[in-house]
């Protein structure tokens, strides 16, 4: 077909506006109605780019997709019907202009009106109402019932109070905006409520939106408010659909004070150990102290009950050489390789999890498609990438390490002589590497688990041993303190210039030094490992949660302590973090 023929087609029997143009993007021919889309005349020759904003390999590939763009011109919205014209002299393609203003705004109405849904939960409710003094016990519960009553009335939502700690909020996604843009103003306020005790009052809320019924938006509203639980509380997540955003996290986890739940804990994994005829320990990749020591102590329980469990281990650092060197040469542990797990291994095994709840970063990936019956045992926050289905789940944020957790359920096993030395002083050096030397995320249970260790044998100077160092470690960690920079808002960088195959460990002890700078609350040190990874460790003091910078980062951790690895150089993570820190601010 001639462009004359074409140009008369469009012209005679198109009754929408439409336009040809060329590979080049240049407008050869266009409709008398072409008028409805641009104001203008004579866009015959114009360029197509600088009509609509869309670059012309783009309108070729929609014809080539059958996908139709949208514009909005003259307070009207578009869709772009695109073919490429056959037959024609040059690569030729008709645009023909359909008006859907009303659709989209319909849609867009639609949209606006659907509804969302919030559960909201007190946290530590039971612990609150006992310790609040007497003349207080009723005006916080109700403070707080003031508070969210008077968000609902903001937001034109209904509040139902299901439970004394808990409410259902039901309003229009249209609302969503208010709500992220102030950050869940209701966390602040219910966090400066006096209660007159030693921790402050927190909600922890999940929000579902975008869901394609109700009952699926309620079940996104489950799964956040599971989020925002496994994360320690004080916080508000939103689900909309894939998307998973976080708000608030500023306070510290606060230490359940009852033990109850370790021995109701110990209890099921003892059951689920002796019903299984192999159990497989397994942490996560590039194992630190706090996993090795948690796999030696688990390793002790499966061999309470009856048990003797393999620890799945490919490759460990170099701050695990003297523990793990111990541990081998005792001949008292089956250390296997993830090849030879997955050939040992079948649909009835136990599979047990410590110090990570990621599918993508376990020791072995296929021994979860292996294994049907996992166990997870886990300290940090949780996030939305979680092995999912685990027959048990001992995930609490409050303590210090996965080491103070395990210590905890072994505590009530019967036997006052519970532990190997080596596996005692294993899981002290879980605890001390996790709170930088008890020191940080510690808690009365952090040191009766401590103290529980020492009577088991635990020897704190053979402890100190495990952390001795090389030279060239010592070096590497005193040059990035001394080129270390201060910035505004008392953060503190440095970058680790030598790869090391224990970068990440360097990394995270540089950044524990830098925080005993006068004036730091928070510090960041970015290094290379062996493999050409920007390994990143985060630290602060408390003000400043590092975990939810790291998790930009695809990372995660805590509020105070927390890491990432990036695909890109260390000083641009870094500039990138203090991008991070100013818009906080």
């Amino acid at each position: 077909m001639s462009t004359e023929k074409l140009e008369n087609l469009i012209s005679s029997y198109i009754p929408m506006p439409a336009c040809v143009i060329n590979s080049a993007g240049k407008v050869l021919s266009a409709n008398d109605k072409i008028g409805e889309v641009f104001l203008y005349e004579g866009i015959v020759d114009g360029d197509i780019f600088a009509l609509t904003g869309i670059k012309t390999p783009e309108l070729f590939e929609a014809a080539r997709k059958n996908e139709h763009p949208l514009l909005k011109r003259n307070d009207r919205i578009f869709r772009l019907i695109c073919q490429e014209v056959d037959g024609t002299e040059e690569n030729e393609l008709s645009i023909v202009f359909g008006d859907v203003t009303n659709l989209e705004e319909l849609k867009e109405k639609y949209n606006k009106e659907k509804i969302c849904i919030a559960k909201i939960q007190i946290d530590n409710y039971d612990e609150l109402i006992a310790n609040t003094p007497a003349d207080l016990r009723l005006s916080v519960p109700n403070e707080i019932d003031r508070i969210l009553r008077r968000w609902a009335e903001k937001i034109n939502a209904s509040l139902n109070k299901m439970k004394e700690e808990a409410y259902v909020a039901a309003f229009e996604q249209q609302q969503l905006e208010k709500l992220t843009s102030s950050k869940f103003e209701m966390l602040d306020e219910v966090r400066a409520i006096d209660s007159g005790i030693d921790f402050p009052v927190s909600l922890s809320i999940g929000v579902g939106a975008g869901g394609k019924t109700p009952q699926q938006t309620e079940e996104y509203a489950d799964g956040a408010l599971d989020l925002a639980l496994g994360r320690g509380g004080d916080q508000a997540v939103l689900k909309r659909n894939i998307k998973v955003e976080y708000f608030g996290g500023k306070l510290q986890t606060v230490e359940k004070r009852n033990k109850g739940k370790s021995r109701i804990v110990g209890h099921a994994l003892r059951q689920l150990v002796e019903q299984s005829k192999k159990v497989f320990i397994m942490g996560h990749k590039n194992p630190d102290m706090d996993c090795f020591g948690a796999a030696l102590g688990v390793m002790r329980f499966c061999s309470l009950c009856d048990r003797d469990p393999y620890i799945v281990i490919d490759n460990y650092k170099e701050a695990l050489q003297t523990v793990y060197k111990q541990a081998k040469e005792s001949e008292n542990y089956r250390f296997i390789s993830s090849a030879k797990a997955q050939t040992l291994a079948d649909g009835e095994s136990l599979l047990i999890v410590l110090d990570t709840h990621r599918p993508s970063m376990v020791q072995c990936r296929e021994l979860l498609d292996i294994c049907e019956r996992v166990v997870i045992i886990d300290h940090h926050r949780r996030v939305e990438d979680f092995i999912e289905n685990p027959m048990l789940a001992y995930m609490e944020s409050y303590a210090s390490s996965t080491s103070e957790l395990v210590a905890e359920i072994l505590q009530y096993m019967t036997g006052k002589k519970v532990l190997e030395k080596l596996e005692a002083e294993a899981l002290l050096a879980g605890m001390t590497v996790d709170t930088n030397g008890f020191t940080v995320k510690t808690g009365v249970r952090t040191f009766e688990a401590a103290a529980w260790l020492r009577r088991q044998g635990a020897d704190p100077t053979e402890v100190s041993r495990f952390f001795q160092e090389d030279m060239e470690s010592f070096m590497i960690k005193a040059e990035a303190m001394a080129t270390a920079k201060q910035h505004s808002g008392g953060v503190m960088t440095s970058l680790c210039g030598t790869k090391h195959p224990d970068e990440q460990v360097i990394c995270a002890q540089v950044a524990d030094r830098l925080l005993s700078v006068k004036g730091v609350k928070a510090s960041f040190v970015a290094g290379i490992n062996t493999e050409g990874k920007t390994v990143i460790s985060a630290r602060s003091l408390g003000e400043v949660n590092v975990q939810i910078i790291m998790e930009k980062f695809n990372g995660g951790g805590h509020l105070t302590t927390a890491a990432a690895q990036v695909d890109m150089p260390p000083e641009d993570a870094i500039d990138k973090i203090l991008e991070m820190m100013e818009e906080e601010q």
